[in-house]
């Protein structure tokens, strides 16, 4: 595969970059660095300074902070399409606020402060589809506060699955089938609770018929209603 086959399907897989014309997605790919992260690197570690703006062309991320007693809480998890650092952009005197690490073999497409403040120069509106991701997110942070304030946390694995449902699920009749992207560690590192109450959980929702359960990294939700009530 040549190199300019590999950047410009990054180029055009980014939201924000789908104003440019062509003519600036060539200059746009023209800009890319590219970098392949096996399972378990690190992309970029808390308090540490950056100037890149990260996409993912392929492969899942995990953004987390440590807690005060060395845990990982995980903030984010993002895919292909997906970037981050965008904070940094606009601020290079900033540290980064989360550490990064790749949750399988991704491909990541990378663009320096220099070259987004020129993009953004000459395409504004990236600045405001910039903004609005920036937006996303932090409600999404709001949420995953909200629900690790419950102290059910039945509460906080049904928010979980259904989280995982809607980003990863794919449509089977009447059913979800994800693919999860996390471990079971993950996934209780996600939720504030132990591995072993992911597993219990996890077996509970399917004795229930809400889920049903295919190794350790692939559920199905069969009953969405069931599990809203549980959110609700």
């Amino acid at each position: 595969m040549t190199e300019s086959s590999c950047q410009q399907p990054c180029a055009r897989k980014v939201p924000i970059f789908t104003s440019l014309s062509d003519e600036d997605l060539a200059k746009v790919s023209a800009m890319i660095r590219h970098r392949k992260y096996e399972k378990g690197e690190a992309l970029i570690l808390e308090e540490q300074p950056s100037d890149t703006l990260y996409i993912i062309k392929n492969g899942h991320v995990k953004l987390l902070k440590m807690t005060p007693q060395g845990k990982e809480q995980i903030l984010h998890i993002l895919s292909t399409g997906d970037f981050f650092g965008e904070l940094n952009i606009f601020n290079s005197d900033e540290l980064s606020n989360f550490s990064a690490y790749a949750l399988k073999t991704t491909h990541i497409c990378m663009l320096t402060k220099d070259d987004m403040e020129l993009l953004i120069r000459n395409n504004p509106d990236i600045s405001l589809k910039l903004l609005k991701t920036v937006t996303k997110r932090l409600a999404h942070t709001e949420k995953l506060a909200q629900s690790l304030a419950t102290k059910d946390p039945e509460i906080r694995i049904a928010y979980m699955i259904m989280e995982m449902g809607h980003k990863y699920g794919k449509p089977v009749k009447e059913r979800i089938k994800v693919e999860l992207p996390l471990s079971r560690e993950e996934m209780a590192n996600y939720v504030g609770v132990t591995r072993e109450t992911i597993s219990r959980k996890f077996s509970k929702f399917e004795r229930l018929g809400i889920i049903e359960i295919k190794g350790t990294r692939e559920i199905t939700i069969q009953n969405m209603q069931l599990l809203n009530e549980y959110i609700d």
